[in-house]
C-alpha cells in the first residue's frame, strides 16, 4: 500500500493505492510509525493517482495533525487537484500549515531546504 525513503534528510512516503474506508487506520497507523522514526525529518507524503480518493485524503488530514503535534513540518504531493483542494480546503490550521504540491520533486526540494535550514 505504501513505500517510503529518506531523501536528503525528507521522509518521502508514497501511497500507492487507495485505503478504503476499512483501511484507513491501518494506513494512519503505518505513516505513524514511520514518522515517530524519523521524528526530526520533514515529511513530504506522496499520493500516487489510485491512492487519490477522500479515505486516502482523510488519512492524510489525520497524519498532518499528528505531524503538526510532534512539530514535524508536512507537505503533500499529488497530481491530483480535485484532492490538492480537499486537502487546502480541509487541513488544520490550529499548528503547523499543511503545504500542498502538484509536483513531487519541488516538494522535496523544498522540504530539504527546510531540514538543511534548521
Amino acid at each position: 500500500m505504501l513505500s517510503h525513503s529518506l531523501e536528503q534528510g525528507v521522509l518521502v512516503i508514497t501511497v500507492h493505492d487507495d485505503p478504503g474506508i476499512g483501511g484507513r487506520a491501518a494506513l494512519l497507523a503505518e505513516i505513524s510509525d514511520l514518522v515517530h522514526v524519523q521524528k526530526s525529518a520533514p515529511v513530504v507524503l506522496v499520493l500516487d493517482e489510485p491512492a487519490v480518493s477522500g479515505a486516502a485524503v482523510s488519512v492524510v488530514l489525520r497524519a498532518h495533525r499528528m505531524c503538526s503535534h510532534l512539530g514535524v513540518l508536512m507537505s503533500v504531493a499529488t497530481h491530483s487537484a480535485p484532492a490538492r483542494r480537499l486537502l487546502e480546503v480541509n487541513a488544520d490550521t490550529s499548528g503547523i500549515r499543511l503545504v500542498v504540491h502538484g509536483d513531487v520533486d519541488r516538494a522535496v526540494s523544498i522540504a530539504t531546504a527546510f531540514a538543511a535550514a534548521a
